[in-house]
């Protein structure tokens, strides 16, 4: 076990919980939890952490991290606060700090992919709040900080693919935006990266999502094909009469090859367990 100490904010989330089952085995590894899931306060790795109501600088002081990864969600207000003071801390100790942040920093850019270092400008609440966290991470120096910029997530306990299993028992149709063009990912293969990422000690800005793009309603519709044996009904969302893109891909920062993936290869291996 590599000695490095991985604190993970927001490790009893999705995407958190997915990153601290990949790393745990490797590293010093410990987690915030706020849903009180069994088993969580029983884990001594983990620490109870209420966004709104607990100053993170007592786990900090606590576990005092090598490497923090934010995964947090919650009141926006409160993340904002929150980063300060993990910006604060990164500055002040012997610290690096992993942000998850989100294809929705492009949200306004609608007509072709994004880049590493193209610039962020958002329409929606979710999108402007990532951005403010990244423009905190890169008044820092650079070797301090990674944000990991991550598309649509899927996974078989994904809230996703759980929403999409829900409105096909309540026959509920399911939203599909046919034309919305994006690249996505699954939680297994983005951990993967996360794990390079971090045992590498790699810096600066990455986009973590398949190498190409597809429609939000032929993506939807394979992956439901695999989740079992029923026939959904869908509701085609148009938001726009023109082809919408919301992806972010890799140029100047690009993972080898092995850690590289495709849309066809998120729906065939990991997307249904």
């Amino acid at each position: 076990m590599d000695k490095k100490k991985i604190l993970i904010l927001g490790a009893s989330g999705f995407i958190g919980n997915a990153i601290y089952k990949e790393l745990c085995n490797y590293f010093n590894t410990y987690g915030t939890y706020f849903t009180a899931r069994k088993g969580f306060d029983k884990n001594k790795q983990f620490y109870s952490y209420n966004l709104e109501e607990d100053d993170i600088h007592e786990i900090l002081e606590l576990v005092q991290p090598d490497i923090i990864i934010s995964a947090l969600r919650g009141s926006f207000p409160a993340q904002i606060i929150a980063h300060e003071h993990l910006v604060e801390y990164v500055m002040q100790s012997h610290c690096k700090l992993y942000f998850i942040s989100s294809a929705n920093v492009f949200d306004s850019y609608s007509k072709y992919p994004s880049y590493e270092y193209d610039k962020t400008l958002s329409e929606s609440i979710y999108g402007r709040l990532k951005i403010k966290i990244e423009n905190m991470l890169l008044r820092i120096p650079k070797e301090k900080m990674a944000i990991l910029r991550v598309p649509m997530v899927f996974g078989n306990g994904s809230p996703r693919i759980k929403e999409m299993k829900a409105s096909i028992l309540n026959n509920d149709p399911v939203e599909v935006f046919p034309n919305l063009v994006l690249n996505v990912t699954h939680d297994l293969k983005l951990t993967q990266q996360i794990h390079y990422l971090v045992s590498k000690n790699k810096s600066g800005i990455y986009h973590l999502g398949s190498n190409d793009l597809v429609h939000h309603d032929e993506f939807v519709k394979e992956i439901l094909k695999r989740v079992g044996n029923f026939s959904p009904l869908f509701k085609s969302v148009y938001t726009t009469n023109e082809e919408r893109y919301l992806a972010v891909l890799p140029k100047d920062n690009k993972l080898p090859k092995n850690y590289q993936t495709t849309y066809e290869e998120i729906i065939n291996d990991h997307v249904i367990g």
